[in-house]
Protein backbone atom coordinates (compact mmCIF):
# COMPACT_ATOMS: atom_id res chain seq x y z
CA UNK A 1 0.00 0.00 0.00
CA UNK A 2 1.35 3.32 -0.53
CA UNK A 3 2.13 5.07 2.47
CA UNK A 4 4.05 2.40 3.98
CA UNK A 5 7.60 3.54 3.07
CA UNK A 6 8.04 0.45 0.21
CA UNK A 7 10.07 2.23 -2.01
CA UNK A 8 12.50 3.20 0.82
CA UNK A 9 12.53 -0.47 2.35
CA UNK A 10 13.71 -1.32 -1.27
CA UNK A 11 16.97 0.88 -1.19
CA UNK A 12 17.25 -0.19 2.53
CA UNK A 13 17.30 -3.62 1.96
CA UNK A 14 20.00 -3.51 -0.94
CA UNK A 15 21.86 -1.65 0.99
CA UNK A 16 21.62 -4.17 3.78
CA UNK A 17 23.08 -6.60 0.99
CA UNK A 18 25.92 -4.38 -0.37
CA UNK A 19 26.73 -4.47 2.75
CA UNK A 20 27.34 -8.40 3.25
CA UNK A 21 29.17 -8.20 0.07
CA UNK A 22 26.16 -9.26 -2.45
CA UNK A 23 25.44 -7.19 -6.28
CA UNK A 24 22.01 -5.89 -6.06
CA UNK A 25 20.04 -4.19 -8.61
CA UNK A 26 16.74 -2.34 -8.66
CA UNK A 27 14.17 -2.01 -10.98
CA UNK A 28 11.27 0.65 -10.78
CA UNK A 29 7.65 -0.81 -12.02
CA UNK A 30 6.00 1.54 -9.95
CA UNK A 31 4.55 3.71 -13.06
CA UNK A 32 1.75 5.08 -11.07
CA UNK A 33 3.03 7.27 -8.90
CA UNK A 34 4.26 10.61 -9.52
CA UNK A 35 7.67 10.58 -9.22
CA UNK A 36 8.51 6.87 -7.93
CA UNK A 37 10.74 6.06 -10.15
CA UNK A 38 12.42 9.14 -9.83
CA UNK A 39 12.69 8.48 -5.79
CA UNK A 40 14.47 5.55 -6.49
CA UNK A 41 16.85 6.76 -9.12
CA UNK A 42 17.83 8.99 -6.59
CA UNK A 43 18.09 6.49 -3.43
CA UNK A 44 20.22 4.34 -5.75
CA UNK A 45 22.57 6.75 -6.62
CA UNK A 46 22.80 7.46 -2.97
CA UNK A 47 24.05 3.46 -1.70
CA UNK A 48 25.61 2.98 -4.71
CA UNK A 49 23.19 0.69 -6.10
CA UNK A 50 22.31 0.54 -9.58
CA UNK A 51 18.72 1.12 -10.96
CA UNK A 52 17.07 -0.48 -14.13
CA UNK A 53 14.37 1.85 -15.03
CA UNK A 54 12.19 2.23 -18.86
CA UNK A 55 10.06 5.25 -18.26
CA UNK A 56 6.44 5.25 -17.28
CA UNK A 57 5.13 4.09 -20.91
CA UNK A 58 5.93 0.80 -20.29
CA UNK A 59 3.78 -2.24 -18.54
CA UNK A 60 5.45 -3.20 -15.62
CA UNK A 61 5.71 -6.56 -16.50
CA UNK A 62 8.00 -5.80 -19.07
CA UNK A 63 10.09 -3.77 -16.61
CA UNK A 64 10.60 -6.54 -13.99
CA UNK A 65 11.12 -9.15 -17.08
CA UNK A 66 13.87 -7.07 -18.50
CA UNK A 67 15.14 -6.13 -15.43
CA UNK A 68 15.99 -9.58 -13.85
CA UNK A 69 17.37 -10.14 -17.66
CA UNK A 70 19.64 -7.48 -17.63
CA UNK A 71 20.97 -8.26 -14.19
CA UNK A 72 21.36 -11.90 -15.38
CA UNK A 73 23.86 -10.57 -17.93
CA UNK A 74 25.62 -8.35 -16.10
CA UNK A 75 26.17 -11.15 -13.45
CA UNK A 76 24.35 -8.99 -10.39
CA UNK A 77 23.11 -11.64 -7.90
CA UNK A 78 20.68 -10.18 -6.21
CA UNK A 79 17.48 -8.14 -8.13
CA UNK A 80 14.57 -6.33 -6.09
CA UNK A 81 11.75 -5.30 -7.91
CA UNK A 82 9.76 -1.87 -6.56
CA UNK A 83 6.33 -2.80 -7.71
CA UNK A 84 3.38 -0.30 -7.65
CA UNK A 85 1.04 0.20 -4.62
CA UNK A 86 -1.86 1.48 -4.13
CA UNK A 87 -4.47 3.63 -1.87
CA UNK A 88 -6.77 0.74 -1.59
CA UNK A 89 -6.53 -3.12 -2.89
CA UNK A 90 -8.03 -3.42 -6.12
CA UNK A 91 -8.84 -6.18 -8.83
CA UNK A 92 -6.41 -4.05 -10.96
CA UNK A 93 -2.99 -4.11 -8.18
CA UNK A 94 -3.46 -7.74 -7.54
CA UNK A 95 -3.60 -8.71 -11.38
CA UNK A 96 -0.48 -6.94 -11.84
CA UNK A 97 1.42 -8.02 -9.22
CA UNK A 98 0.25 -12.06 -9.81
CA UNK A 99 1.51 -11.24 -13.55
CA UNK A 100 4.56 -10.14 -12.03
CA UNK A 101 5.29 -12.77 -10.26
CA UNK A 102 4.29 -15.76 -12.44
CA UNK A 103 6.48 -14.22 -15.45
CA UNK A 104 9.86 -13.61 -12.70
CA UNK A 105 9.36 -16.26 -10.44
CA UNK A 106 11.33 -14.57 -7.63
CA UNK A 107 12.35 -16.09 -4.73
CA UNK A 108 10.98 -13.79 -2.30
CA UNK A 109 7.78 -11.44 -2.27
CA UNK A 110 7.89 -9.48 0.69
CA UNK A 111 4.89 -7.86 1.79
CA UNK A 112 5.91 -4.29 3.30
CA UNK A 113 3.75 -3.20 6.14
CA UNK A 114 3.31 0.00 8.36
CA UNK A 115 3.99 -0.61 12.06
CA UNK A 116 1.34 1.80 13.15
CA UNK A 117 -1.50 0.53 11.14
CA UNK A 118 -2.19 -1.80 14.24
CA UNK A 119 -4.87 -4.39 13.83
CA UNK A 120 -5.51 -3.33 10.02
CA UNK A 121 -2.07 -5.03 9.08
CA UNK A 122 -4.24 -8.23 9.70
CA UNK A 123 -6.73 -7.33 7.15
CA UNK A 124 -4.23 -6.43 4.66
CA UNK A 125 -1.53 -9.82 4.63
CA UNK A 126 -4.80 -11.98 4.52
CA UNK A 127 -5.73 -10.35 1.48
CA UNK A 128 -1.97 -10.09 -0.16
CA UNK A 129 -1.12 -13.65 1.45
CA UNK A 130 -4.28 -15.27 -0.18
CA UNK A 131 -4.09 -13.29 -3.60
CA UNK A 132 -0.75 -13.41 -4.33
CA UNK A 133 1.24 -15.26 -1.64
CA UNK A 134 3.85 -13.66 0.34
CA UNK A 135 7.27 -15.52 1.98
CA UNK A 136 8.11 -12.81 4.43
CA UNK A 137 7.44 -8.99 5.44
CA UNK A 138 9.11 -5.75 6.26
CA UNK A 139 7.68 -3.96 9.13
CA UNK A 140 8.95 -0.06 8.42
CA UNK A 141 8.00 2.71 10.98
CA UNK A 142 8.62 0.70 14.22
CA UNK A 143 10.94 4.35 15.12
CA UNK A 144 7.27 5.36 16.05
CA UNK A 145 5.09 5.22 18.58
CA UNK A 146 3.87 1.79 17.79
CA UNK A 147 5.59 -1.02 19.76
CA UNK A 148 4.95 -3.30 16.88
CA UNK A 149 1.93 -5.01 17.78
CA UNK A 150 1.42 -5.38 13.96
CA UNK A 151 3.96 -8.32 14.18
CA UNK A 152 1.60 -10.61 15.93
CA UNK A 153 -1.12 -10.16 13.18
CA UNK A 154 1.25 -10.72 10.46
CA UNK A 155 2.68 -13.96 11.42
CA UNK A 156 -0.47 -15.51 12.72
CA UNK A 157 -2.38 -14.64 9.36
CA UNK A 158 0.44 -15.57 7.05
CA UNK A 159 2.16 -18.18 8.75
CA UNK A 160 5.30 -15.78 7.18
CA UNK A 161 8.53 -14.58 9.12
CA UNK A 162 8.65 -10.74 9.62
CA UNK A 163 12.29 -10.74 7.86
CA UNK A 164 13.19 -6.73 8.67
CA UNK A 165 12.15 -3.91 10.62
CA UNK A 166 12.58 -0.21 9.34
CA UNK A 167 13.35 1.68 12.51
CA UNK A 168 13.78 5.31 10.30
CA UNK A 169 14.13 7.32 7.45
CA UNK A 170 17.56 6.77 6.24
CA UNK A 171 18.77 4.43 4.03
CA UNK A 172 21.05 2.69 7.00
CA UNK A 173 17.77 2.21 9.63
CA UNK A 174 17.03 -1.15 8.73
CA UNK A 175 17.33 -3.97 11.03
CA UNK A 176 17.03 -7.88 10.46
CA UNK A 177 13.78 -8.62 12.73
CA UNK A 178 14.13 -10.54 16.89
CA UNK A 179 11.15 -12.23 17.31
CA UNK A 180 12.47 -11.31 21.47
CA UNK A 181 13.59 -7.83 20.77
CA UNK A 182 10.13 -7.01 19.51
CA UNK A 183 8.09 -8.80 22.27
CA UNK A 184 10.29 -6.82 24.82
CA UNK A 185 9.41 -3.37 23.28
CA UNK A 186 5.51 -4.48 23.17
CA UNK A 187 5.55 -4.99 26.93
CA UNK A 188 7.33 -1.62 27.27
CA UNK A 189 10.66 -3.33 28.13
CA UNK A 190 13.25 -1.49 25.75
CA UNK A 191 15.46 -3.26 23.83
CA UNK A 192 19.14 -3.16 25.45
CA UNK A 193 20.84 -5.07 22.42
CA UNK A 194 19.64 -3.33 19.54
CA UNK A 195 20.74 -0.30 21.41
CA UNK A 196 24.23 -1.56 22.01
CA UNK A 197 24.56 -2.60 18.43
CA UNK A 198 23.94 0.63 17.62
CA UNK A 199 26.62 1.87 19.69
CA UNK A 200 28.93 -0.49 18.01
CA UNK A 201 28.43 0.43 14.45
CA UNK A 202 29.31 4.11 15.81
CA UNK A 203 31.98 4.27 18.24
CA UNK A 204 35.45 2.78 17.82
CA UNK A 205 36.58 0.52 20.75
CA UNK A 206 40.22 2.66 21.31
CA UNK A 207 38.37 6.21 21.29
CA UNK A 208 36.16 4.67 23.74
CA UNK A 209 39.43 3.51 26.06
CA UNK A 210 40.73 6.96 25.68
CA UNK A 211 36.94 8.72 26.31
CA UNK A 212 37.24 6.38 29.96
CA UNK A 213 39.98 7.92 30.73
CA UNK A 214 39.41 10.65 30.94
CA UNK A 215 36.27 10.90 32.19
CA UNK A 216 38.19 8.39 35.28
CA UNK A 217 40.50 11.41 35.43
CA UNK A 218 37.61 14.39 35.15
CA UNK A 219 39.41 15.69 31.73
CA UNK A 220 36.23 15.21 29.78
CA UNK A 221 35.76 18.56 28.04
CA UNK A 222 33.21 19.91 25.73
CA UNK A 223 35.07 18.67 22.42
CA UNK A 224 34.29 15.35 23.80
CA UNK A 225 30.75 16.17 24.83
CA UNK A 226 30.22 17.68 21.02
CA UNK A 227 32.06 14.22 19.52
CA UNK A 228 29.81 12.17 21.72
CA UNK A 229 26.07 14.15 20.79
CA UNK A 230 27.14 13.81 17.19
CA UNK A 231 27.63 10.38 17.10
CA UNK A 232 24.60 9.58 19.06
CA UNK A 233 22.35 11.55 16.34
CA UNK A 234 24.21 9.02 13.57
CA UNK A 235 22.63 6.30 16.05
CA UNK A 236 18.87 8.07 15.32
CA UNK A 237 16.73 10.38 17.19
CA UNK A 238 16.75 10.71 21.16
CA UNK A 239 13.42 9.72 21.34
CA UNK A 240 13.82 6.48 19.52
CA UNK A 241 16.97 5.77 21.69
CA UNK A 242 15.42 6.89 24.37
CA UNK A 243 12.53 4.25 23.81
CA UNK A 244 15.13 1.42 23.35
CA UNK A 245 16.14 2.24 27.33
CA UNK A 246 14.65 -0.31 29.71
CA UNK A 247 12.23 1.96 31.98
CA UNK A 248 12.52 5.30 29.93
CA UNK A 249 8.89 4.18 27.79
CA UNK A 250 7.14 6.86 30.44
CA UNK A 251 9.45 9.98 29.27
CA UNK A 252 6.31 12.21 27.23
CA UNK A 253 6.92 12.96 24.12
CA UNK A 254 7.32 17.28 25.26
CA UNK A 255 10.08 15.90 27.22
CA UNK A 256 11.36 14.50 24.72
CA UNK A 257 10.98 17.33 22.71
CA UNK A 258 12.73 19.71 24.70
CA UNK A 259 15.63 17.57 25.40
CA UNK A 260 16.38 17.20 21.19
CA UNK A 261 15.66 21.58 21.49
CA UNK A 262 18.19 21.98 24.41
CA UNK A 263 21.08 19.25 22.54
CA UNK A 264 20.76 21.93 19.66
CA UNK A 265 21.07 24.91 22.07
CA UNK A 266 24.02 23.29 23.91
CA UNK A 267 25.54 22.69 20.35
CA UNK A 268 25.23 26.17 19.32
CA UNK A 269 26.68 27.50 22.50
CA UNK A 270 29.69 24.78 21.78
CA UNK A 271 30.44 26.17 18.56
CA UNK A 272 31.12 29.70 19.24
CA UNK A 273 33.49 28.66 21.61
CA UNK A 274 37.09 28.84 21.07
CA UNK A 275 39.45 25.42 21.37
CA UNK A 276 40.90 26.24 24.42
CA UNK A 277 37.21 27.56 26.09
CA UNK A 278 36.21 24.01 25.11
CA UNK A 279 38.92 21.96 26.43
CA UNK A 280 38.94 23.76 29.59
CA UNK A 281 35.28 24.57 30.74
CA UNK A 282 36.39 25.96 33.95
CA UNK A 283 37.83 29.58 32.02
CA UNK A 284 34.54 30.29 31.43
CA UNK A 285 32.92 29.51 34.95
CA UNK A 286 35.28 32.54 36.03
CA UNK A 287 34.67 34.92 32.95
CA UNK A 288 31.97 36.51 32.25
CA UNK A 289 33.45 38.33 29.40
CA UNK A 290 33.82 35.18 27.44
CA UNK A 291 30.52 34.31 28.67
CA UNK A 292 28.63 37.05 27.35
CA UNK A 293 31.04 36.70 23.67
CA UNK A 294 29.51 32.92 23.52
CA UNK A 295 26.04 34.15 24.39
CA UNK A 296 26.40 36.32 21.68
CA UNK A 297 27.94 34.38 19.24
CA UNK A 298 25.05 31.54 19.45
CA UNK A 299 22.17 34.00 20.11
CA UNK A 300 21.12 32.60 23.42
CA UNK A 301 21.75 34.42 26.51
CA UNK A 302 24.73 34.73 29.44
CA UNK A 303 22.50 33.29 32.16
CA UNK A 304 21.99 29.86 29.06
CA UNK A 305 25.76 29.78 28.85
CA UNK A 306 26.33 29.95 32.95
CA UNK A 307 24.16 26.97 33.37
CA UNK A 308 25.36 25.36 30.27
CA UNK A 309 28.74 25.44 32.19
CA UNK A 310 27.59 24.76 35.84
CA UNK A 311 25.41 21.55 34.39
CA UNK A 312 28.14 20.03 32.71
CA UNK A 313 30.55 20.91 35.68
CA UNK A 314 28.40 19.10 37.45
CA UNK A 315 27.99 16.44 34.76
CA UNK A 316 31.69 15.32 34.73
CA UNK A 317 31.96 15.27 38.43
CA UNK A 318 28.58 12.46 38.31
CA UNK A 319 30.58 10.43 35.40
CA UNK A 320 33.89 10.20 37.13
CA UNK A 321 31.75 8.54 40.05
CA UNK A 322 29.93 6.55 38.02
CA UNK A 323 32.83 5.16 36.05
CA UNK A 324 34.34 4.17 39.29
CA UNK A 325 31.15 1.96 40.77
CA UNK A 326 28.16 1.07 38.35
CA UNK A 327 27.97 2.76 34.75
CA UNK A 328 30.45 4.67 32.81
CA UNK A 329 28.73 7.03 30.23
CA UNK A 330 27.63 9.91 29.37
CA UNK A 331 26.13 10.79 32.53
CA UNK A 332 23.46 13.26 32.14
CA UNK A 333 23.44 15.84 29.19
CA UNK A 334 23.67 19.37 30.28
CA UNK A 335 20.37 20.91 30.99
CA UNK A 336 18.23 18.24 29.62
CA UNK A 337 17.63 16.51 33.34
CA UNK A 338 17.79 13.29 31.46
CA UNK A 339 19.99 10.27 32.42
CA UNK A 340 23.05 9.27 29.68
CA UNK A 341 22.89 6.52 27.18
CA UNK A 342 24.94 3.34 27.82
CA UNK A 343 27.94 2.71 25.70
CA UNK A 344 28.97 6.10 25.15
CA UNK A 345 32.74 6.94 26.32
CA UNK A 346 32.52 3.68 28.14
CA UNK A 347 30.72 0.39 28.79
CA UNK A 348 28.42 -1.19 31.15
CA UNK A 349 27.84 -4.31 32.85
CA UNK A 350 26.63 -6.95 30.55
CA UNK A 351 28.06 -5.32 27.26
CA UNK A 352 29.82 -8.66 26.68
CA UNK A 353 27.33 -10.57 27.31
CA UNK A 354 24.74 -8.80 24.85
CA UNK A 355 27.91 -8.96 22.32
CA UNK A 356 27.89 -12.65 22.93
CA UNK A 357 24.06 -12.76 22.24
CA UNK A 358 23.88 -10.65 18.93
CA UNK A 359 26.75 -12.70 17.80
CA UNK A 360 24.47 -15.86 17.87
CA UNK A 361 21.48 -13.75 16.60
CA UNK A 362 23.36 -12.83 13.41
CA UNK A 363 23.03 -16.34 12.42
CA UNK A 364 19.70 -16.17 10.71
CA UNK A 365 16.75 -14.31 10.53
CA UNK A 366 14.34 -14.93 14.04
CA UNK A 367 10.72 -15.77 13.50
CA UNK A 368 7.84 -15.28 15.73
Amino acid sequence: MQGTGKTTATAKLALHLRKENRTALLVATDIYRPAAINQLITLGKQINVPVFEMGTDTDPVEIARQGVEYARNQDIDTVIIDTAGRLQIDENMMAELAQIKQTIEPHETLLVVDAMTGQEAANLTRTFNNQIGITGAILTKMDGDSRGGAALSIRRVSGAPIKFVGVGEKVEALQPFYPDRVASRILGMGDILTLVEKAQEEFDLADAERMQEKIVTAKFDFTDFLRQTRMMKNMGSLGGLIKLIPGMNKISQDQLDQGEAQLKRSEAMINSMTVNERQNPDLLASSPSRRKRIAKGSGMLEKDVMKLVSDFQKMRVMMQQMSQGMMPGMGGMPGMGMPGMPGMGGGYPGAAKAKKKKDKKKKGFGQL
